[in-house]
């Protein structure tokens, strides 16, 4: 065996741009930068009751907030923030704010970055537009800014954030036991990851998926996105 295989295959590698403050475009969605106060009040609407539901934030940093003003509260320090570098998610065509979601532990040096922070409100919940904004970031990362690696972190007691990774083309790395200390609690992390190398089957999936001709007339998928990366993947 050459020594070169006992260091790592050598890597043309030069550092990549950080993500900015800027608006990810979709069809359905836009990814633009938090605006604080015009945020905190829509996005307080469909995450707590009455018409949302404090279970998102379950698993979360923070949250839930007593009331819009402790939401705005929190918006002020995620707007200011580098890293995590925050979005606000945005319905199209009517610009409704209906989720927030990040990129964070960005090391641009060795072309490394996360999505996280993510959660979706009651009316954002299993859309396309839900997975079309993890798309645009993902997309992103990899097609526009250049990173060979993003990552996916989560509670490991999460099963929905697990199923959602595995479901967008993640692939499972294991366990970090005694990771965290969340809210008063012991925290296990998920670790997931998709490569640059990965990437472009698992785009091709997200584009056969997101596209018109695979939703019939009634708005039902005909082939679900894991099928279709898996089929993207094995071509």
């Amino acid at each position: 065996m050459s020594s070169r295989h006992l260091v790592g295959e050598p890597v043309a590698w030069r550092p990549v741009p950080r993500p900015a403050r800027e608006t990810l475009q979709g069809v359905q969605v836009l990814l633009r930068p938090i605006a604080t106060d015009a945020d905190a009040e829509p996005l307080y609407e469909v995450s707590h009751p009455p018409g949302g539901d404090p279970a998102i934030w379950t698993y979360l940093f923070g949250g839930p907030y007593s009331s819009v003003g402790d939401l705005h509260r929190a918006l002020v320090d995620a707007q200011a923030s580098e890293d995590p570098l925050f979005f606000t998610i945005v319905r199209l065509p009517d610009g409704v704010p209906l989720g927030v979601a990040s990129y964070l532990r960005i090391t641009p040096e060795h072309g490394v970055i996360e999505i996280g922070n993510i959660w979706f409100g009651t009316p954002l919940q299993r859309t396309t537009a839900a997975t079309e904004a993890i798309y645009l970031l993902v997309r992103h990362a990899f097609d526009d800014l250049g990173y060979r690696r993003l990552e996916w972190k989560c509670n490991a007691l999460n099963a929905a954030s697990r199923r959602a990774a595995e479901r967008f083309g993640f692939r499972f790395e294991g366990v970090f036991r005694n990771h965290m200390v969340v809210k008063g609690r012991n925290r296990d992390t998920a670790w997931y990851a998709i490569t640059g190398e990965e990437w472009p089957a698992i785009r091709a999936g997200f584009e056969r998926w997101l596209s018109p001709a695979n939703f019939d007339a009634a708005g039902a998928q005909r082939n679900s996105l894991r099928e279709l990366i898996d089929e993207s993947r094995d071509a």
